[in-house]
């Protein structure tokens, strides 16, 4: 169902399909509502032509449960599950209707921040990309850069550890242990981050309560694993700060690689789950500044992406465009949409 002829009810029933959850349940009571001409046609109001893939859809959705994390709505605890609730998500409309109308200013406000929940599991993925690209290159030091890194939580893959199927990786003590990581067969290679960087549009402060909420309110409420993986990943980046600079993706890494890397160290650009919310000019931009670089230094390009089409209607379950873990173009693997677990193998 291309994003021109879906309707906006149309995608919000289809993001899910169903009504077993929370958001399921919400966002199938969203679109009966906008046809009713309720407070979601007001929400969404100039939303209706927008690109699927922006999914406004789970901007709202972030909105609601960051007023529900600061206490402005204690009526609806009982309907998430990581904040003790166990209500029937069945009956939580009637409730969450309410709370959408004396909220409407704000709501629509967090209309224009694209999900971040910058979920560590994926960093499982840039394991297995930097495993790879240490094999092809022999080099074991790593200059770590990633565009769209929000608060930075994907460049400490070296203070996470993963476990997967016959094998594990990362510092045995580490305060984050990424289970079910799966990719049997996968030979890890030991590597050594000498320097680490990113930027991002809208950088997360990952230090305080402000930047911890919003990271929350963009994981799914009954997902207790990964709230507790996110939990654990912000106590690593209060420990292991990391410089997350305010910019566009393409300027700041051709800026990055105009500055050499140390001798015997491989530059390493990184991404996960953020190019779908760039401009394809970004990205075009962005892939010939990496392009232009390889001739001045031993370099490599990982990524953890879907293959959305442009304009296709996003649904959670569409498990033929799941993301693709790559290494300079080659696919090594597929992963979870949230990274964990992991497929190896490609063309």
């Amino acid at each position: 169902m291309a994003g021109a002829a879906a309707s906006l009810p149309e995608r919000l029933r289809a993001h899910f399909g169903h009504r077993e959850h929370l958001y399921g349940v919400l966002l199938a009571e969203m679109a009966e509502d906008w046809e009713r001409g309720g407070v979601t046609r007001e929400l969404l109001a100039g939303w209706e032509g927008a690109e699927a893939r922006q999914v406004p859809q789970l901007r709202l959705l972030a909105g609601l449960f960051r007023i529900v994390l600061r206490g402005e709505a204690p009526q609806l605890l009982p309907f998430y599950p990581v904040l003790g609730g166990r209500a029937d998500p069945a009956g939580a409309w009637k409730v969450v209707r309410p709370v959408l109308r004396a909220h409407a200013a704000e709501l629509r406000a967090s209309l224009e921040h694209p999900p971040q929940t910058n979920e560590p599991g994926r960093a499982v993925a840039l394991l297995v990309g930097l495993a790879e690209a240490v094999r092809r290159t022999g080099m074991h030091r790593v200059r770590l850069l990633e565009p769209g890194a929000s608060g930075g939580l994907g460049l400490l893959v070296d203070h996470y550890r993963f476990e997967g199927e016959g094998w594990s990786a990362g510092p045995p003590d580490a305060g984050l242990v990424v289970t079910g990581c799966g990719a049997p067969g996968f030979s890890p290679e030991p590597f050594e981050v000498v320097s680490r960087r990113g930027c991002d549009i809208a950088p997360v402060d990952t230090s305080g309560a402000d930047g911890a909420t919003l990271f929350t309110s963009f994981v799914w409420p009954w997902m207790l694993e990964r709230h507790a993986r996110l939990e654990a990943a912000l106590a690593e980046a209060r420990r292991h700060p990391v410089a997350v600079d305010r910019a566009s993706a393409a300027a700041w890494v051709r800026d990055q690689l105009a500055r050499p890397a140390p001798a015997g160290v491989l530059t390493v650009v990184w991404h996960s789950v953020t190019r779908m919310y760039w401009p394809v000019e970004e990205t075009l931009a962005m892939e010939a500044a990496v392009e232009e670089a390889r001739g001045r230094m031993p370099l490599a390009h990982v990524s953890l992406e879907h293959g959305w089409p442009e304009g296709g209607v996003v649904t959670a379950r569409d498990d033929d465009l799941v993301p693709r873990v790559e290494l300079d173009g080659a696919v090594l693997g597929t992963a979870g949409h949230h990274g964990p677990p992991l497929t190896l193998g490609g063309s």
